[in-house]
C-alpha cells in the first residue's frame, strides 16, 4: 500500500513504534526474528513503525547493517503501516541510506540529529536540506534531541519543503510550544520521548508520541494514545502509571539500558532478539532483570502466566 503525504501526516500524529534490531548468537543482524514483533504491532493498530531508530540500535549498526535492516522492515510490514527510515551518521553514510531507504520502499525517512562535536546550527540545516534532495520527494521528519541548536534553526529546519513534522525529544514543553508557533500550523509535532512525556507534550499542541513499549506491548501504548485523543488526562496518566516502572528501568545506568530492557523483555516472552551491543548495557543486572520479570507477569505478558 502507498500512502500519500496527507495520509501519511495524519499517521504520524499517532504512535510512532521504533522497532528493536535483531542478532542472532554470533552478533549478526538475523531480521527474521522480528517478525512477530511487527505482526503484534500491526494487529494492535500501531499507526507507524521505524526501522533504525534509537531502539533499533542506529549507532551500533554499520551502514550496510542498516541498509539491510531498512529493507528487511519493509519486507516484514508489507506496506501495511508506513514505514520511517532512520538516517543519519556522516553525510556520505546518510545520503547511501536515504538511497537505500528508498529503494527499499520506505514511506518517510527520520533524519537523526548529528552527533558530531563541532555542530553548527546552520550546518544541521545543511544536512537535512541534503538528506531531504537525496530523498526525491519522500517525506522527511526531524528528530529533535537537542534544542540548543536554537529556535532560528529549528524554524529553518521546518522551513525545508520536504519536511512535514518533528519528533521533539526534549524535556522542554514550553520550548517546544515556542517552535511550534514559529512554524507552519500543518507541521506535526511528535512527543520524542514516548508515552511518559506524552501529556506534557499534548498540553502545549504536540500529537502522538514515539514507543519503544510497542514491541512488547503495542496494546497499551494504543491505549494510552487514545485516552490522550479524548482528551482524558486522568486516564492517560493512570495507564502510565501502569508501564512507568518499564520506562523507569530504560532509562537507568545513564539510560544505558533503554534497549536491552526491551530485548530482554521479548526474551522473557520467547521472542528472542539477542544482546544489545556495546556501548548499551548488556545483560541485566540480577535485580533488573528481576523486577522486569515481575513487570511482564503482573501484565499478564508472559506465556507461562497467561492462564
Amino acid at each position: 500500500m502507498t500512502f500519500d503525504r496527507d495520509t501519511f501526516r495524519a499517521r504520524l500524529a499517532g504512535i510512532s513504534g521504533i522497532l528493536a534490531t535483531p542478532f542472532d548468537g554470533n552478533d549478526r543482524l538475523d531480521t527474521a526474528r522480528l517478525r512477530p514483533v511487527v505482526e503484534r504491532a500491526v494487529a494492535a493498530g500501531v499507526h507507524i513503525l521505524t526501522a533504525n531508530g534509537n531502539t533499533g540500535e542506529f549507532y551500533a549498526l554499520t551502514t550496510d547493517e542498516a541498509e539491510r535492516a531498512v529493507h528487511a522492515a519493509a519486507e516484514l510490514v508489507a506496506g501495511r503501516v508506513p514505514l520511517i527510515a532512520g538516517i543519519g551518521r556522516s553525510i556520505g553514510d546518510a545520503l547511501a541510506l536515504t538511497r537505500a531507504s528508498r529503494a527499499a520502499g520506505a514511506s518517510a525517512l527520520m533524519v537523526h540529529q548529528p552527533p558530531d562535536p563541532f555542530v553548527a546550527p546552520r550546518g544541521v540545516v545543511e544536512y537535512v536540506r541534503r538528506v531531504a534532495e537525496a530523498g526525491q520527494g519522500l517525506p522527511v521528519v526531524i528528530y529533535l534531541r537537542n534544542d540548543r541548536i536554537g529556535l532560528d534553526a529549528i524554524s529553518d529546519l521546518c522551513a525545508i519543503p520536504e519536511v512535514v513534522g518533528v519528533k521533539w525529544a526534549t524535556p522542554a514543553p514550553m520550548r517546544l510550544a515556542a517552535a511550534m508557533k514559529r512554524a507552519d500550523p500543518a507541521l506535526i509535532w511528535v512527543g520524542g520521548l514516548a508515552e511518559t512525556w506524552a501529556p506534557a507534550f499534548y498540553a502545549v499542541g504536540a500529537r502522538g508520541f514515539t514507543s519503544g513499549l510497542i514491541n512488547v506491548w503495542p496494546a497499551h501504548s494504543l491505549a494510552i494514545h487514545a485516552a490522550l485523543e479524548d482528551g482524558d488526562y486522568a486516564k492517560a496518566r493512570a495507564l502510565i502509571e501502569v508501564m512507568e516502572p518499564f520506562e523507569a528501568l530504560r532509562a537507568e545506568e545513564g539510560n544505558g539500558t533503554n534497549v536491552s530492557v526491551v530485548k530482554a523483555a521479548l526474551a522473557l516472552m520467547g521472542e528472542d532478539c539477542g544482546a544489545v551491543r556495546p556501548p548499551g548495557a548488556w545483560p541485566l543486572a540480577e535485580r533488573q532483570q528481576a523486577e522486569l520479570h515481575r513487570n511482564l507477569v503482573t501484565w499478564g505478558l508472559l506465556k507461562e502466566h497467561a492462564a
